[in-house]
């Protein structure tokens, strides 16, 4: 009967994923096509992740914004983690891909 840290918990473990963590912006949109009910954003993501795919980085930022407004009707500890952390990285990321020279 130990008791697992959050850190040591998978999310397929059915111990219980840890909703507190940031996610980065691919896993995130991954966590949509697999965890989300609507197959409507599903699909979105889908298309994201297919456009980043194809687009790299430039269009990481965009693709992002777009899975983050499909997702207003998905509730729940996985839906908050997963639209906090696409916020946290819209937040954080450049404002023009065409502005920074790297």
């Amino acid at each position: 009967m130990g008791h697992e840290s959050p850190e040591q918990t998978d999310a397929n473990s059915g111990n219980g994923p840890d909703f507190q963590r940031d996610l980065g912006v691919i896993e995130a949109i991954t966590i949509v096509t697999r965890s989300c009910p609507s197959g409507v954003v599903v699909a979105s993501a889908e298309r994201a992740l297919e456009a980043i795919k194809e687009g790299g980085s430039e269009v990481i930022k965009q693709q992002a914004y777009f899975v983050l407004m499909a997702l207003q009707g998905w509730r729940g500890d996985r839906a908050r983690q997963v639209h906090r952390s696409l916020s946290k990285y819209l937040e954080e990321a450049p404002s023009d891909p065409e502005q920074s020279t790297s």
